[in-house]
């Protein structure tokens, strides 16, 4: 399908920068003239994945970790950046083993998301992980992470818990529903 043409960049310019991010601002032209500024992080083409994993026993297990933004500790699933020359595949289970201390046997792929568009380029690869083994890798994390168990019967409960409020963690569990009633034949 054809879309509309893209904006002429007339330039873009460095704004901010701190040890992890360098804000830019953009000034476009779009073809009916109107121009614009807009700011955005600088693409760093790293991405991501988060993966959902699942017990034999029918139990997904989360993380509690804090998160600066909220300054809160939230429930999400393991995730994190894909080291430079690793597969999302292989950064998938080498956070599962950082984060939780499990290997996964299966993975099965759910959906490259992007995370605000509009501000980032930043892509994130979601998986479901199943049949686990006992592994740990030390990781980057500042503390343990609390796991918890969590059993998948109880979903719906888990979308309604105040710590269960990140939109891509949301995401993977809801796609993560939908593909494991796809694989049983549930419509």
């Amino acid at each position: 399908m054809p879309g509309k043409a893209r904006p002429e960049i007339l330039s873009v310019e460095t704004q901010a920068k701190s040890r992890l991010f360098t804000i830019e601002s953009l000034d476009l032209r779009f073809s009916n003239g109107e121009e614009r500024t807009y700011e955005r992080m600088k693409p760093v083409n790293r991405h991501a994945v988060m993966v959902v994993p699942i017990t034999e026993n029918g139990d997904i297990l989360l993380i509690r970790e804090y998160a600066a933004g909220t300054e809160n500790y939230e429930l999400g699933f393991p995730k994190g950046l894909i080291d430079p020359g690793e597969s999302a595949e292989q950064a998938a289970v080498r956070e599962l083993k950082e984060e939780i201390g499990f290997g996964a046997n299966k993975l099965t792929y759910l959906k490259e998301l992007l995370v605000a568009p509009s501000y980032f380029s930043s892509r994130m690869t979601l998986f479901i992980a199943q049949d686990l083994y006992p592994e740990r890798l030390e990781g980057d994390e500042p503390e343990p992470l609390e796991v918890i168990r969590w059993p998948l019967s109880q979903a719906e409960e888990l979308l309604s818990h105040l710590d269960f409020s990140e939109a891509r963690s949301i995401a993977a569990l809801m796609l993560t529903l939908r593909s494991l009633q796809q694989s049983n034949g549930i419509a």
